[in-house]
């Protein structure tokens, strides 16, 4: 049970329960939290993403990727893609079984609420405006600001060593927290295709009263948005060398 693929699992997994768990809080009817609003939310996903990191790299992954748009830009900057497949699986799956222990965690406050689309918005994303060729260009940019970002923070331009031990989970959550508060607004800023797709499937899946529809129209953006993202700022960081 230590190893880069349970690392990877658990750290999603950590991540979904506390992300969405913070759109369930703010979202559902008669929870404390409730109508908290979009300051509350962008705070939670950015300690959901500490959270997530510690675990997974706790668990085996020093990578603590969580998200297939970061490994596959790892995979484009290094030219090595051996590990998509077990990665991206173990990403998913921890999105999955997240969703559904958030699920859970909520159970009486889902028939409280009566609007399918806020309960929708509990677990996946969708557009404030719908504008699909926006939506997704909204996608891919926020997914570049996270994998550039964070490729600077590692940087041998930032640091020769790296930031000291400790630092780089709470750098990485601070810069999930500006993404949403400046770009976050006109998709959610899923930037991360397990983070939407995962909880999307177990919406689909899970007996949640009054859920409707999924949105599966709308489902291609948040994954394939942030997979385009990850890809340009792979090559961006691979000619660049950081």
């Amino acid at each position: 049970m230590h190893s880069a693929w349970f690392g990877e699992f658990m750290g999603t997994l950590v991540l979904i329960l506390l992300g969405n768990g913070v759109n369930a809080g703010v979202t559902l009817r008669k929870s404390y939290a409730a109508d908290a609003g979009w300051m509350v939310i962008t705070t939670g996903w950015a300690i959901a993403v500490l959270c997530g990191v510690l675990v997974a790299q706790a668990f085996g992954s020093p990578g603590a990727n969580l998200n297939p748009a970061i490994t596959l830009s790892t995979a484009v900057s290094s030219g090595n893609y051996s590990q998509l497949p077990s990665l991206w699986s173990a990403q998913m799956l921890g999105a999955i079984c997240g969703a559904a222990l958030m699920s859970l965690h909520y159970a009486p406050h889902w028939s409280l609420t009566p609007d399918p689309a806020a309960k929708l918005g509990v677990f996946c994303t969708n557009g404030a405006v719908h504008h699909p060729a926006a939506n997704f260009v909204s996608e891919v940019i926020g997914t570049m600001v996270l994998v550039i970002v964070a490729g600077a923070i590692f940087s041998h331009g930032v640091s020769d060593n790296g930031p000291a031990a400790g630092m780089c989970q709470w750098l990485v959550g601070s810069l999930v927290w500006g993404i949403g508060l400046s770009l976050g607004g006109t998709t959610g800023y899923a930037i991360n295709p397990a983070r939407d797709l995962g909880p999307r499937l177990a919406h689909a899946i899970l007996p949640i009263p009054g859920k409707g529809g999924s949105n599966w129209s709308y489902a291609a953006i948040p994954v394939l948005g942030p997979l385009t993202g990850g890809a340009l700022a792979g090559v961006l960081l691979h000619f660049a060398k950081l």
